[in-house]
């Protein structure tokens, strides 16, 4: 009995608006192979003895003749055989008959591409009771994913995790259960299996793929969940700190965020330090952000980039006039930075004078002494502590101080905790990045 080749791709999700397109090619029940060290080895399966009752023997003959002479092309031979295996149903005594016509159900299935048919098939193998312990679990994720193309959610649930509770997470197991809550309003316990399929994998000495973070991700923002997305984006920039999922998860934080200009800037000076921008509008919400009056060299880092990507055009009035304002700005405000500093360290500075001489140090790449300002603005009475904290961050990772800027950002907390969580995602891969022995040299020619 053959039970490889089971359709197990269900609807996809709809693709965001917003110009998203998730940039991801995310599809909702397609099962994706898992990693070899992932997927639970497979067991032969041991031929059940089965001692089935005399009048199911004299109909289960012909049911398996009829399906073995079937070519999926005769209408008249299919109908009898759907006809003769109803009756083989219907002479069912003994569990073993149920297990026989499981099988049975299952093949005619295959051979009628009628994944109706086939779950039925094995829902009969399990409720036997006959199927080799080995296999169940298998069996158990099949009628499952079943269950779940045929949006029968509470279905698939049931038997989804009995195959998780047996340990068994290969065919994308885990995730296909995580979808079935998400698919049925009930994100939240959807998502928590996402986030322990994840941790799981990592626990156990692996990383899951790839596509496993996306879905995830996608689910997350399928839910409108930024809590969830976060911790999803975190971890997949963490184990896969590819630019491209960077910028996704960064604009799924804007998107379900809801932020104002001085969050939105520092979720896209992640985008800009790891080139990970996904379209025009990401260079747009920069410059906005940023403000050409306010930080034109950072504008003017912004507009180059996007000139240089080939996503902005010189000719945009919206774009030729953010660099006019930022390039007449530009000399005298780099001039004013040295005396701006001088104020901001002297002990009678406000908060708003340290602060705003931090911003503008950061914003010209002066790392370092952003950082101490920002220090000093924290212990002034009437510091925005949050942002403070996270631009002290951005400046411990700009200056690879990727341990102390994971302390800092563990420290943020409201609005600005979901961006703390993708820049320590950041800072993470970049510490591993660093730590991670160089490439030998090829030894030259001789």
């Amino acid at each position: 009995m053959v039970l490889s080749g089971f359709s197990k791709h269900g609807r996809s999700v709809s693709r965001a608006a917003l110009g998203l397109a998730l940039a991801m090619g995310v599809v909702a029940g397609s099962t994706v192979a898992s990693s070899p060290a992932m997927a639970a080895k497979k067991k032969k399966s041991k031929a059940p003895k089965l001692k089935f009752s005399k009048g199911f023997v004299a109909v289960a003959g012909p049911v398996q003749k009829a399906v073995n002479a079937l070519d999926g092309t005769d209408a008249a031979a299919s109908a009898e055989a759907r006809n003769l295996l109803e009756q083989a149903y219907g002479a069912i005594e003994v569990e073993d008959d149920r297990f026989l016509a499981g099988s049975l159900a299952v093949s005619l299935g295959g051979k009628l591409k009628d994944p109706a048919l086939q779950r039925r098939g094995i829902k009969s193998m399990l409720q036997s009771g006959k199927s080799d312990p080995a296999s169940a679990p298998r069996f158990n994720s099949i009628a499952g994913q079943l269950a779940y193309q045929a949006k029968d959610y509470a279905d698939a649930r049931h038997y989804l995790q009995i195959a998780v509770d047996s340990g068994y997470t290969a065919d994308n197991t885990e995730m296909l259960l995580a979808e079935s809550y998400i698919s049925d309003n009930q994100a939240t316990k959807g998502l928590a299996i996402v986030k322990s399929a994840l941790t799981n994998a990592k626990a156990s000495g692996t990383v899951a793929p790839e596509s496993w973070y996306r879905r995830g991700l996608a689910s997350a923002f399928k839910a409108q969940s930024l809590n969830d997305a976060a911790d999803i984006g975190s971890m997949l920039i963490t184990d896969y700190p590819d630019p491209k999922n960077v910028g996704v998860a960064a604009t799924i934080l804007r998107v379900l965020g809801g932020y104002g200009s001085q969050e939105t800037l520092d979720v896209m000076r992640l985008m800009a330090r790891t080139n990970s921008y996904v379209e025009t509008r990401d260079y747009v919400e920069y410059i906005q952000a940023a403000d050409p009056r306010r930080l034109p060299g950072e504008v003017m880092e912004a507009i180059n980039s996007g000139l240089a990507s080939g996503m902005l055009s010189a000719s945009d009035p919206f774009v030729a006039d953010a660099k006019q304002q930022a390039s007449g700005r530009l000399a005298g405000d780099k001039a004013s930075l040295p005396g701006y500093e001088r104020d901001a360290r002297k002990a009678s500075a406000s908060e708003a004078t340290v602060s705003g001489a931090a911003d503008a140090l950061l914003s010209y790449g002066e790392a370092a002494k952003a950082e101490s300002l920002y220090q000093i603005a924290l212990a002034r009475p009437g510091v925005n502590t949050q942002r403070a904290l996270t631009r002290l961050g951005i400046a411990q990772v700009d200056l690879g101080k990727y341990d102390a800027a994971l302390q800092t950002f563990a420290k943020v907390t409201g609005k600005r905790a979901s961006i703390a969580k993708l820049w320590s995602a950041f800072a993470t891969s970049k510490a591993a990045a660093a730590a991670a022995p160089a490439e030998p040299e090829a030894a030259p020619a001789s």
